[in-house]
């Protein structure tokens, strides 16, 4: 197994040591230069450790004092139900109204992208057959919180009003009521969660550490007639969210 390079070793003992206790909440660390002796790196090395650790939520810089550690964010629970906050739109403002958290992303879309072998088996379609993929970054009270990237068979939505889901009249109404809005019924979604660890393009988006755990959940709205209508891959950080699932016993 290849070793842990310095700054990985270094990001990896500062968190356990603040996560013991060794300085208390509002406590003060030393100095970048006292640290890099402690661990004989380059200032350089801890200086990068430390921002890691704050884009972490565990330290925070202070301009002209020094880096200290913060109070830890809430780890909270995401519930996924088929319940919904009334007039709360996509199922990510949902999960946030029930929080009292105030939910914002940006998205971009590409119109017409092939449906890869993976995500064709999923919408039933043939392999390259057109697509709008769209991806997704969420923000709850402005930290990032998910991602996603969701395609969705251009011969569903072509030449509808609700083709492009971040454009129009029912931009972030959700894959619910924008299928609605053209006549199709969605009568039920699959979830597959799975366990996994953040590559370096998720870490970089969601603030988190090369290798932290998260959760990816393969999403899929099926309508009343058993066609799937849209698929989409969740990326949801551990270290900030449990999922909990919920369903009312008929």
């Amino acid at each position: 197994m290849p070793r842990k390079s310095p700054y990985l070793q270094v990001v990896e003992s500062l968190r356990a040591r603040i996560e013991a206790g060794e300085w208390e909440i509002g406590g003060k660390l030393p100095s970048r230069a006292r640290l890099a002796e402690q661990y004989a790196v380059g200032q350089s090395v801890t200086q990068r450790a430390m921002e890691q650790l704050i884009i972490e939520g565990l330290l925070e810089g202070r301009a002209g004092s020094g880096t200290y550690v913060r109070t830890p964010r809430r780890r909270m629970r995401m519930l996924r139900t088929r319940r919904r906050v009334p007039g709360s739109g996509n199922t990510f403002r949902s999960e946030a109204a029930a929080h009292g958290i105030a939910a914002s992303w940006d998205s971009r879309t590409y119109p017409q992208l092939p449906a890869p072998a993976h995500i064709a088996a999923r919408l039933a379609i043939a392999p390259g057959d057109p697509c709008v993929m769209t991806r997704y970054e969420f923000m709850a009270d402005g930290s990032p919180a998910e991602l996603s990237e969701s395609w969705e068979p251009l011969a569903i939505t072509s030449g509808t009003p609700v083709v492009m889901p971040e454009d129009g009249e029912l931009r972030g109404a959700g894959v619910v009521a924008r299928m609605r809005a053209i006549g199709i019924t969605v009568g039920s979604v699959v979830e597959v969660p799975r366990p996994s660890r953040a590559n370096q393009d998720q870490a970089n988006l969601l603030g988190i550490s090369l290798g932290a755990l998260i959760t990816q959940v393969e999403r899929t709205y099926i309508d009343v007639d058993g066609r799937p209508v849209e698929t989409a891959d969740l990326v949801i950080p551990d270290s900030r969210y449990e999922i909990a699932y919920a369903f009312p016993v008929e």
